[in-house]
């Protein structure tokens, strides 16, 4: 389109095309550019002597293919053998030739312009440079409204009502790819507002939890502390009641046995422990140099026989009981 010849490969050959229960060989041509894959190649519909060119929505008067797949097309997800299959599918459903007539015709035979049999590069529109999404169906492409098919005029040229036709095509595809986009991006963007709104919910719901543990726990918290301001009130009076009781009692009546054979074994330890004590403080004299020798001997050995005896007793006592051995 800018003036400047390259040289191209191009692919011709014919494609089986079901049509209304007959299969039928459609003649093309897909003229790979230099930047293929990444760009998608020309097609074009080369019909025989014995065939002419149907215009649509698909197909124009010099035999172009257009198609979603072709403007959508998007390496690596695009390739040839795809492309070919969307053809069979969508020329089955409308056929881009049809029989030529075999009446006379006061017309001239009808040459289809395609490109070049040379390996220049053919002087049609290419659309294929934009970038779009890759997709790999056409049922997602909604119907074109219904194309006139005008034919080529009589002396080879292409109408006005052909390129307009053509015009209309290429807008249409355009802007129902555009209402695609937009759409896909609308749907992309409410999918996420969901998220966050489920999002939201779930941490509303924690915070809901957590505020009502929080109450529960200030609650036990209050209960608690009301329980132990009573029971310290309580302490505090039994405290002072005791105090003002141990004023006036005598220190040997403040504990009181609750059988007459444990304040035996009671008495019997306090005699013991004091047994013990004397012989401590004796040894201490003794070692001052305040006693003699013979002086400690004596009260040891007679303290000693006594503690043996009040132990022996309290053994006895504790057996009686049914309380442990001390000794």
């Amino acid at each position: 389109n800018d003036g400047s010849s390259r040289e191209l490969m191009s692919l011709s050959g014919t494609i089986p095309v079901p049509y209304r229960g007959n299969t039928y060989n459609i003649p093309i041509c897909l003229w790979l550019l230099d930047t293929y894959p990444f760009n998608p190649p020309i097609c074009f519909v080369k019909p025989t002597s014995s065939m002419t060119i149907k215009t649509g929505k698909h197909v124009d008067a010099n035999g172009k293919i257009y198609l979603p797949y072709l403007h959508e097309w998007k390496y690596p997800q695009s390739d040839l053998l795809e492309l070919i299959q969307v053809m069979i599918v969508v020329f089955g459903e409308e056929p881009p030739v049809f029989s030529r007539p075999t009446a006379s015709s006061s017309y001239p035979p009808y040459q289809a312009t395609g490109p070049p049999t040379s390996n220049s590069y053919p002087n049609y529109p290419y659309t294929g440079g934009v970038p779009f999404p890759a997709t790999t169906s056409v049922q997602y492409y909604p119907p074109q409204p219904p194309v006139t098919t005008v034919g080529p005029s009589r002396d080879g040229t292409i109408s006005e009502d052909t390129i307009r036709a053509s015009l209309i095509s290429a807008v249409s595809d355009k802007l129902r790819w555009r209402m695609k986009e937009e759409m896909d991006r609308a749907q992309a963007e409410l999918n996420a507002l969901k998220r966050t709104e489920e999002d939201l919910k779930k941490g509303h719901q924690k915070l809901e939890e957590m505020v009502t543990r929080l109450d529960q726990e200030v609650a036990e918290v209050d209960k608690n502390i009301e329980l132990l301001k009573k029971k310290d009130e309580e302490l505090s009076s039994a405290l002072e009641k005791m105090e003002s009781q141990s004023e006036n009692n005598d220190i040997d009546e403040v504990i009181i046995p609750t059988a007459p054979l444990y304040k035996q074994i009671l008495n019997l330890y306090a005699e013991e422990n004091a047994i013990e004590d004397t012989i401590f403080y004796l040894g201490e004299a003794l070692r001052r140099g305040v006693i003699d020798l013979d002086v400690f001997l004596k009260h040891v050995r007679l303290l000693s026989r006594k503690q043996f005896q009040l132990r022996a007793l309290m053994q006895k006592a504790r057996k009686t009981a049914g309380l442990s051995d001390l000794y």
